[in-house]
């Protein structure tokens, strides 16, 4: 416990923190600055020593086992304190030994071939329909939503996400558009149903093939939309449009390079991209330890800074980037909450080691994007310079008058 006393003395610069040890002594950390105040108790010698040791990995272990509870505040509350303090860009006290052996395991495992990449993905999407129907929308977007006002509901904010999207990429009528990374459709039938365009869709679940195709069906789409099993890197016929969220986080640095000349290959001439991406405004940083251990294997936030050469090297323009700051805390917010008023139901779906493996994750995750510089980057690409309007007043435009996202949630 000594060694983490002297982590937690110089890390608590806002709020409070008691710890009960093992033995049952209550240690305060009050930096006398106004924050959360919390109090946690740790339940062996052996979780003091491993946060001690490697923090960013052994902090969600302890809550997922037990080893640590809460007695004051919640996940959340210790989570927000820690990141608050913590801050981004900058060396800080829960640095440790373990992130520089990490590091050397974290390089390699930035490769993502065909074979791995599959199983990444059913490792995190394969999980029961029930489970993600609990917290996310009707159309199960399971990516940042974009709020108007902090009165949107979920719903409505992730057609408005759909909708950004859809003005950005300036479709026409009978275009072909690739979605890839399509999830369960969502997009993919927002398209091909707002904006009168044929969609292909690629997956690499199994589940999120066969819950998209039956969504397809049940809503006559099926004859505009076409989801596939299919690694991105495979597909060859050629689209006027290509759309992809959420899936940039899981193509690895090293395959950034093949990723945007494959953009580029299968685009039109006329062609136009809609990158939206989780992203970092600090520099290159390993992932998170516990994420890539237990959420998502294989994943990577890029900053600009490693995105942008790759563009450039591939031939393509960047024509707009956009950068929504807190709309993925927002999402987050709402996701936590549907998930913990339903927390008995994931029970009977999974144990209570699963329940808080996850609440674990959304809180990580909503703290995050309000205090470690996490950010989601929307990049338009083009072949060509001409093939856009000249100004940014068309996505508005658009958007607002035929795409309007209060006109299709009430349809």
């Amino acid at each position: 416990m000594i060694l983490l006393s002297q982590i937690l003395k110089r890390l608590i610069k806002q709020g409070a923190l008691t710890v009960i040890d093992p033995e049952g002594r209550e240690i305060l950390f009050d930096s006398g600055n106004p924050g959360p105040s919390v109090k946690m108790r740790l339940h062996t010698k052996a979780v003091t020593r491993k946060l001690a040791l490697f923090p960013k990995l052994y902090l969600g272990e302890a809550y997922m086992d037990g080893d640590l509870t809460l007695e004051d505040g919640n996940i959340y509350d210790l989570l927000d304190l820690f990141t608050r303090n913590i801050g981004w860009g900058k060396r800080n006290p829960l640095i440790s030994f373990g992130d520089f052996a990490y590091r050397f395991y974290w390089f390699f495992n930035q490769f993502n071939p065909k074979s791995r990449s599959l199983k990444n993905v059913a490792h995190h999407y394969d999980l029961s329909d029930d489970f993600y129907d609990l917290f996310l929308d009707e159309n199960r977007q399971y990516s940042c939503a974009y709020y108007k006002t902090p009165n949107d509901s979920l719903e409505q904010a992730q057609v408005q996400k759909m909708a950004h999207i859809a003005a950005k990429l300036a479709l026409k009528p009978g275009q072909k558009v690739l979605d890839i990374g399509c999830g369960w459709g969502g997009m993919a039938r927002f398209l091909a149903e707002n904006a009168d365009v044929k969609v292909t869709g690629v997956t690499l679940s199994k589940n999120q093939l066969g819950y998209a195709s039956e969504k397809a069906r049940q809503t006559g789409l099926s004859n505009k939309v076409d989801y596939r099993l299919t690694d991105y890197r495979d597909v060859t016929e050629k689209f006027d449009r290509i759309v992809s969220v959420g899936m940039f986080e899981h193509v690895g640095v090293p395959h950034y390079k093949q990723y945007f000349k494959k953009v580029k290959s299968i685009l039109t001439d006329d062609g136009v991209a809609l990158i939206h991406t989780i992203g970092t405004a600090d520099g290159p940083s390993p992932t998170n330890p516990w994420i890539q251990k237990y959420i998502f294997p294989g994943g990577y936030i890029p900053p600009l800074s490693e995105v942008t050469p790759a563009i450039e090297k591939a031939g393509l323009y960047v024509t707009d980037v956009e950068i929504l700051r807190v709309h993925y805390a927002e999402t987050l917010r709402d996701w936590r909450k549907r998930f913990m008023e339903k927390l008995e139901t994931v029970r009977e779906i999974y144990d209570d080691r699963f329940c808080r493996m996850w609440e674990f994750y959304l809180a990580a995750s909503e703290v995050s994007f309000r205090n470690s510089g996490l950010v989601v980057f929307q990049i338009q690409l083009s072949k060509r310079l001409t093939d856009l309007p000249l100004t940014r007043d068309y996505i508005h435009e658009v958007e607002e008058k035929e795409l309007n996202p209060a006109r299709v949630a009430a349809e």
